[in-house]
């Protein structure tokens, strides 16, 4: 049991399941409403296929971080670490490249290669992206978090594009397309900003670790308050973006939409910007980064009230 324990530990079961969930309201709140009667017989099949995939390149992403991370989480957790003192590092190389292959062949096998050949290199550099970030990336200025928001935004936009061309996504072949379009990027743009958020938050929390091995991330680069500063403008841009929404959907009378929105996630977004301002200790950017957290699933939890509007 502490050998299973340690392991759902190591590939961030919450996280997966966040990303799981993410997926199934896109599907059944917002393609389903819009596509209705016109769906392929065989989507239920190929979407659960995608879903694993994604959870299955994610997990062997976790792994491979924390391989290469052992030095620097023995200084900034090491209370959680799991690799080299519960799970053998020779058995966390094994499990990342067995989790990749697994999720590039069900890629493979979710979706029509010779149609769709562009998505299976897609997760593929997926995979060689997650591997760049552990053993790179995260280490330089900016990059590694930009990588990371990405591929987060990446985790809307697969399922998206699995359903349509890049043709005909940019085209209107279908009354709700137009539609399906716009729900797809707003919600992988949410994923991408807030995410940004997270990493720069997250970056300042491990700082310490960060610094004695030799990262140039941004609070070590930049300071502490130019990174709350950059953080700030982040957030001031998602709150712009979700006020100009909440004006556009008004027209429409989604009354209960748009309280939720102001309640569940401008609010805490605002709460966020805050207690920015004030953080200055570690356990202050630890608190953040869970606010950061509830605030991408209330964002993600919204996709709800598309299934009673469209």
């Amino acid at each position: 049991m502490k050998l299973i324990a340690a392991f759902l530990k190591m590939i961030r079961l919450p996280n997966l399941v966040f990303m799981a969930l993410t997926q199934v309201l896109f599907q059944v709140c917002i393609f389903y409403p819009l596509y209705g009667h016109d769906i392929h017989p065989h989507d239920t099949r190929n979407f659960i296929l995608l879903v694993f995939a994604s959870l299955f390149i994610a997990a062997a992403g976790y792994i491979i971080n924390d391989y290469f991370d052992i030095n620097i989480d023995e200084v900034n957790k090491p209370d959680r670490m799991v690799v080299d003192r519960v799970i053998s590092r020779r058995w966390a190389i094994a499990w990342h490249f067995m989790l990749s292959t697994s999720g590039i062949i069900l890629t493979a096998l979710a979706l029509p290669i010779l149609q769709k050949w562009y998505l299976i290199l897609a997760n593929i550099f997926c995979v060689v992206m997650l591997w760049f970030y552990s053993t790179t990336f995260k280490r330089k200025l900016l990059i590694g978090n930009i990588v990371i928001s990405l591929l987060t935004a990446w985790t809307i936009l697969v399922v998206f594009f699995s359903k349509l061309s890049i043709h005909d996504a940019l085209g209107e072949h279908h009354t709700g397309q137009a539609k399906f379009f716009r729900f797809a990027f707003l919600y992988a743009g949410f994923a991408f900003i807030i995410s940004l958020v997270r990493e720069a938050v997250k970056d300042v929390e491990d700082r310490e670790g960060d610094a004695k091995y030799g990262c140039r991330t941004m609070p070590i680069v930049w300071g502490l308050n130019v990174t709350k500063v950059y953080t700030a403008i982040w957030i001031i841009i998602l709150l712009g973006i979700l006020a100009i929404i909440q004006v556009y959907i008004l027209q429409f009378r989604w009354w209960w939409a748009v309280v939720y929105c102001v309640l569940a996630i401008i609010v805490p977004l605002l709460v966020v910007g805050r207690k920015l301002l004030s953080a200055s200790v570690t356990s202050d950017f630890a608190q953040l980064s869970r606010y950061t957290k509830i605030v991408m699933l209330t964002g993600i939890l919204s996709m709800v009230f598309f299934y009673f509007y469209l």
